[in-house]
């Protein structure tokens, strides 16, 4: 929902709406009142302190859940609604109106965290009952998978739900909606074919869109026929998407990625109401839709991959283990400074399936199996010895992002407590210890 502003640009036009109606009672507008505040990077910013903005907002809002029945918005720059005289706040009208709507206050409300002006983004500052899009976990995983150093203690921290932005805020997990793309910006194949934007039928001598996209083309810029490059491209995208799908908080997948879509490097296809915005079905990637929904089906039937509360990282009298632990290429857990290690790109997560400390629909502890996860973002492949009896007996591979064929959630080759695994370059190995 764009409520932030309208198609009518800055004071030089057109007027279309609401300029025409009463331009002061519209527009957030300097002191000078010919010109406009631009909070949107669009010429103008509503003014959503004003009565009638507020009254606009909500009837639209209202109709959408009364009379088209849906569940919920995700809101455009969100931020400069929540602008008061010219600051960001949590407490603003905005807000509160939407809190006090008996409709409104049970739907889901989701916020682009952000807008261009001083001051405008507030990621992880909206207030409870707010989900985010979290756009620090999609520059973290952007990074890590193409292989940057000293990302490993972020990507633990937007693995597990980015708790340094929300539980402060007395939010769960649920309030961070993870995404590597979005319809602003590159789509997921581009996002691994290009490492510059190629925005020339915009029109705009390829000056608009965003400059740097923390993408990498696996070796050569767009289109190739070197079939050692498409592979590892593909194999990019099982990362990407199994990264998301694992994630702690609410996954966010850009239609058209689960089909390979392509927008041929343009970052900012707004404008663009051809072969570069619209779905190719005839030529969808089938493979890569056949992954997706396995993913899909896999994250929604083990509940230790949508945990409603935060990790606690402290044992549980069964088996005394952590509901959380990270672990070494050797077996053993992760020490301080291991993760301040530039060069490492590869790291192991144990997640306890009886430590999701909640209960089902039916009041009993809610239990799940054990995973042991390897991502590796290494360009070589690493063997990993797995831990020690207590965290599991035997495991089972059940996914490998290497190979296509061994992504299928079925229990495949088996390995012992403390044996080797290798986890090929840049890949995604799971591995399952199914409960006791």
């Amino acid at each position: 929902m764009v409520y932030n502003h309208t198609g009518e640009g800055n004071e030089m036009g057109p007027t279309l709406s609401f300029k025409g109606i009463d331009n002061t009672e519209y527009y957030r507008l300097a002191d000078d009142k010919r010109y406009y505040f631009d909070y949107t990077g669009t010429g103008n910013t509503l003014n959503a302190r004003l009565p009638n903005v507020l009254k606009l907002i909500m009837d639209s809002l209202r109709y959408w859940v009364e009379e088209m029945h849906v569940d919920g918005f995700r809101f455009d720059l969100a931020a400069a609604l929540a602008r008061e005289l010219h600051d960001v706040n949590r407490l603003s009208a905005f807000f509160s109106i939407i809190y006090q709507d008996p409709v409104l206050s049970d739907v889901k409300l989701i916020a682009e965290p952000w807008d261009v002006g001083e001051g405008g983004y507030q990621i992880g500052q909206f207030p409870p009952g707010w989900a985010e899009w979290n756009g620090k976990y999609r520059d973290c995983m952007r990074n890590y998978w193409r292989g940057a150093d000293s990302v490993l203690a972020e990507f633990a921290e937007r693995f597990t739900g980015s708790s340094d932005l929300y539980k402060n805020g007395n939010r769960n997990p649920t309030a961070s909606i993870n995404f590597i793309t979005a319809h602003d910006g590159y789509d997921l194949t581009d996002l691994v074919s290009y490492e510059q934007r190629h925005n020339e039928a915009n029109g705009e001598n390829n000056q608009d869109g965003h400059a740097d996209n923390l993408s990498w083309n696996c070796g050569a810029e767009g289109p190739t026929d070197d079939k050692s490059i498409l592979a590892l491209r593909q194999r990019q995208k099982r990362n990407f998407l199994t990264t998301l799908l694992l994630s702690q908080g609410v996954p966010m997948v850009l239609g058209g990625d689960e089909m390979g879509h392509s927008k041929k490097g343009n970052n900012n296809t707004y404008c663009q109401d051809n072969e570069l915005s619209l779905l190719d079905w005839k030529n969808a990637d089938r493979q890569l839709i056949e992954f997706t929904s396995r993913l899909i089906h896999f994250r929604k039937k083990h509940p230790v991959f949508s945990r409603k509360n935060w990790f606690i990282g402290r044992p549980f009298r069964k088996k005394g283990l952590t509901d959380i632990a990270w672990f070494r290429p050797d077996g053993s857990e992760m020490e301080e400074e291991d993760w301040q290690a530039g060069f490492a790109k590869s790291l192991a997560i144990f997640l306890f399936g009886g430590g999701l400390n909640t209960v089902d629909q039916e009041n009993r502890p809610l239990m799940d199996d054990s995973f042991y996860i390897i991502f590796n973002a290494d360009a070589n492949a690493i063997d990993y010895k797995l831990p020690a009896e207590k965290f599991g007996r035997q495991w089972s591979k059940i996914w490998d992002t290497a190979d296509p064929d061994a992504c299928t959630g079925e229990k495949g080759q088996t390995y012992s407590a403390e044996g080797m695994v290798r986890a090929e370059g840049r890949s995604v190995l799971i591995l399952v210890s199914s409960r006791s």
